[in-house]
């Protein structure tokens, strides 16, 4: 989280406001965001820098410059992209100090900064550009050239959904052979970009598919529901401006609302929607998975696995 939807309404969000203009300036408050290049490094070589074209592949956030270069941007667990007229401007502050920031304008006092700000980009129309991570596990690479980009990026990143590239026929040769979980597989980054656990939690669903079934062992007919069903999960994360559960939020620090149309994800205890049999949550790949047994028939052979809503869900290894 953020995931392909989340991304692509940032992306949609700022390219208006970014493209063609100068970066005037860029401070790297967190050397963790460039590392192992030095802040310093990547500061100098964005300074004056003219934006092209903002791009996205996967869940990556691509600037591409008038000279070839390219930053390459992952929001990953915890990350937000703000645009405000001043770094100062309460409007973007997260929630977590939204309440501070209010109090501050009500007594005349000067509004806060938002916090966790790890990064901030001036434009050369006066606008910022803040990069917030509460948990700063973002990153950010200068990359020079269009090859080498993307040489980076297809080391890490499979098939793009939403794309004529992934078919029926792409999933069967990627799935041949794979005994992990579909859950996994469908999260693994380098098979498949951009699909995180909401998304993969409401494909399954959608598809009936139990996130335990091997992947290798999907039909045909199965691989085919997958691939319309992740299709319509993201198609409807887009179209409702990406899911805020916990820090996602749009450019200028509103919320999306895919999370009010979730099937299952989050939804432990509650009837499900197709048949009304209670969603369960187990953990599947070291991640919180929702289902619903009855719409999602356990595949045999696969033993039970307990529920739990207390191990921890780790974040999938790939990008």
């Amino acid at each position: 989280m953020p995931e392909l939807p989340e991304v692509e309404t940032i992306r949609r969000q700022l390219a208006p406001h970014l493209e063609r203009r100068t970066i005037v300036r860029a401070v790297i408050d967190d050397p963790r965001f460039t590392r192992p290049v030095a802040p310093s490094e990547v500061e100098a070589g964005l300074a004056g820098a003219t934006i092209e074209r903002l791009g996205r592949r996967g869940k990556y956030l691509i600037w591409s410059f008038t000279d070839d270069r390219h930053l390459l941007v992952h929001l990953r667990m915890t990350g937000a992209l703000l645009y405000v007229e001043s770094p100062r401007d309460p409007a973007a502050a997260p929630v977590g100090v939204a309440a501070e920031v209010t109090a501050g304008a009500a007594t005349g006092a000067a509004a806060p900064a938002p916090l966790h700000v790890r990064a901030r980009f001036e434009l050369d129309d006066g606008h910022h550009v803040l990069y917030v991570d509460p948990r700063r596990f973002g990153t950010a690479q200068l990359i020079d050239g269009t090859p080498a980009r993307d040489a980076y990026l297809d080391q890490r990143l499979g098939i793009e959904p939403l794309t004529p590239e992934f078919t029926v026929e792409h999933l069967r040769a990627l799935a041949r052979g794979v005994r992990a979980p579909v859950k996994a597989f469908v999260l693994d980054q380098r098979r498949i970009a951009g699909v995180g656990n909401i998304y993969a939690d409401e494909a399954l669903h959608r598809a009936g598919i139990h996130p335990l079934r091997p992947a290798g062992r999907l039909t045909t007919a199965q691989l085919a529901a997958l691939r319309d069903s992740i299709e319509d999960a993201l198609s409807a994360g887009i179209e409702a401006k990406g899911a805020t559960i916990d820090d996602f939020r749009h450019i200028d620090g509103a919320t999306g609302s895919f999370q009010d149309l979730f099937l299952v994800h989050r939804r432990e205890g509650e009837p499900c929607p197709n048949c009304g049999t209670l969603i369960r949550k187990m953990v599947v790949g070291g991640r919180g998975t929702y289902v619903c047994e009855h719409c999602q028939r356990r595949p045999r052979r696969v033993q039970p696995v307990a529920a739990s809503a207390d191990r921890a869900a780790k974040p999938p290894s790939a990008a």
